[in-house]
């Protein structure tokens, strides 16, 4: 059952928020999307996508709305299916918000009230600009009373990249030095970046400082998550966040 595969956050949320991720496991799509992909622009047959669609909404309030993500910092208030944005926010129960990914750095949050909460797709785009501080900022909330779970990525163990992405982020008014500093590590003539590392330390800066999860690798776990770096061709995971009706 789709219900068995499912990731839940690791966080000290409040009572009325829901959050979970999907693996590439539980679904009906065919290699090389096997078998839980949830992206319906990489190839995949469409009857097999909106089945898998299908029983992933068999786990929420309602069917989410799925963006079109395009490594910006475009944020939008509540469910837009296909807005053309890369973050959403909501204080609307039983909204649900849904951000894909297969190596990029999915960000959810929530206010320690149980009131308000977040999703945000960053990878190094996003994270070099500024898709967190205008979540975070979009949140409308002391960013003390904000709590964060990083989910399924590529680890900064084996994700290499060039100088270019290193440049990126210090160029990068949204980042600043302490975030170059801290999340690339020279390999070679190239360099590992911890995307985990870099999102923390974006968070600590802005005042969010009760940051969870973090603790995955989608190149290395290719049993459990779709890679576009391992793979090329490959599906999309999801990870999602919702206020329970009620609240």
């Amino acid at each position: 059952m789709i219900a068995d595969t499912l990731i839940r956050p690791d966080w000290p949320a409040p009572n009325g928020v829901h959050a979970l991720s999907t693996t590439r496991n539980g679904g009906v799509s065919q290699a090389p999307w096997n078998s839980f992909n949830l992206g319906d622009a990489c190839g995949d047959n469409p009857e097999h996508v909106a089945a898998n669609r299908l029983a992933l909404a068999s786990q929420l309030p309602r069917h989410p709305p799925w963006m079109r993500q395009v490594h910006g910092k475009q944020v939008v208030e509540g469910g837009q299916p296909g807005a053309q944005a890369d973050a959403a926010v909501t204080s609307e129960a039983g909204d649900v918000l849904v951000i894909m990914t297969a190596d990029c750095l999915p960000v959810l949050l929530c206010d320690s009230e149980g009131t308000r909460v977040g999703a945000a797709h960053a990878g190094w785009r996003g994270l070099a600009g500024g898709v967190i501080e205008a979540t975070v900022d979009a949140m409308n909330k002391a960013p003390e009373s904000l709590m964060a779970w990083l989910g399924p990525a590529i680890s900064g163990a084996v994700y290499e990249v060039g100088d270019d992405v290193r440049d990126a982020f210090a160029a990068s008014p949204a980042v600043g030095g302490k975030a170059v500093a801290d999340a690339f590590r020279r390999h070679g003539d190239r360099w590992l970046l911890d995307v985990y590392r870099a999102a923390r330390v974006i968070l600590a800066g802005l005042g969010v400082e009760r940051v969870y999860g973090g603790n995955f690798c989608t190149f290395s776990e290719a049993g459990r998550f779709f890679s576009h770096r391992r793979d090329g061709v490959t599906g999309r995971m999801a990870s999602l966040v919702w206020l329970e009706h009620g609240q």
